[in-house]
């Protein structure tokens, strides 16, 4: 088993998705923080490749659905890193089922479009589970995504997940020693009862199974079928407290969440005071 996964001091483990966009502006540096101060697990967190090579955090491949830009442009491999900072990245977040925008007006710096690198540097001893986005076979993030982890010793503490099989192939050949989590085929292979998606050398370490999964196919025999064979089992995204409480009676190793401090003090994890 990797590192990544002998780690764990909790069971179930909290992991932020996007550290944590129920509750503040996914994405930021901004959450990022206010995740850390609630002591999750995990920061989850997605990443798309810049016009100019460096790795941006961003959940979808149109700054327009989360920032202040206007122009024609919005696929942000037409954006420089620079030019991507200039925005905010929470200008259209809004509390769940409210309508309003605290955060459009705001010009503090860790809510600008971040790098990932910025939070490596940020949180170096943090476990962080990073999605590569799909944007193409041109755009393929692995390459570079592979560079940083090495570059700054992060190879322990990263789970790697995208749902594209050619982006998840090309991560394991150039980053063996990453864990990395099933891609969309490898999971619909698992479901189907195969487990020899755990042979051989380009091989998942992890099932991160999609909310729209969760209810059919996540159940306590699932789970014991994943850890016959060393599998740790994520499911996402889980925000409502019964499913929440459904996957923790079924065993699961980690609830990738929208709201972790509900989560957390479900599990009787509070906030330290």
């Amino acid at each position: 088993m990797r590192p990544f996964f002998t780690q764990p001091k909790n069971h179930p483990e909290v992991v932020a998705h996007r550290g944590g966009d129920g509750q503040w502006p996914g994405q930021t540096m901004y959450a990022f923080k206010k995740a850390m101060d609630l002591k999750v697990d995990v920061l989850e967190t997605d990443v798309y490749l810049t016009k100019d090579g460096h790795l941006v955090l961003m959940h979808d491949n149109n700054v327009k659905n989360t920032t202040n830009h206007e122009g024609l442009d919005f696929r942000i491999h037409k954006f420089t890193l620079a030019q991507l900072k200039e925005l905010n990245a929470a200008y259209k977040w809004s509390p769940g089922g409210t309508k309003k925008r605290p955060f459009s007006n705001d010009a503090n710096k860790d809510l600008r479009v971040t790098s990932l690198k910025e939070v490596f540097d940020q949180f170096p001893g943090m476990r962080m589970n990073i999605e590569m986005k799909e944007a193409g076979e041109m755009y393929s993030p692995a390459a570079k995504l592979s560079e940083m982890i090495c570059e700054t010793n992060m190879q322990d503490k990263v789970l790697v997940a995208s749902i594209s099989d050619s982006y998840m192939q090309e991560f394991r050949g150039l980053c063996p020693d990453v864990a990395t989590s099933a891609s969309s085929r490898e999971l619909l292979e698992f479901a189907a009862g195969k487990d020899s998606i755990v042979e051989g050398p380009s091989r998942p370490d992890a099932l991160q199974m999609k909310d729209s999964l969760v209810i059919p196919l996540v159940t306590k025999k699932f789970v014991e079928r994943a850890h016959r064979i060393n599998l740790p089992v994520h499911a996402w995204t889980v925000n409502d407290l019964v499913g929440m409480q459904r996957l923790i009676d079924c065993g699961v190793d980690g609830i990738i969440t929208d709201y972790p401090g509900p989560l957390l003090a479900m599990l009787d994890r509070p906030k330290e005071t």
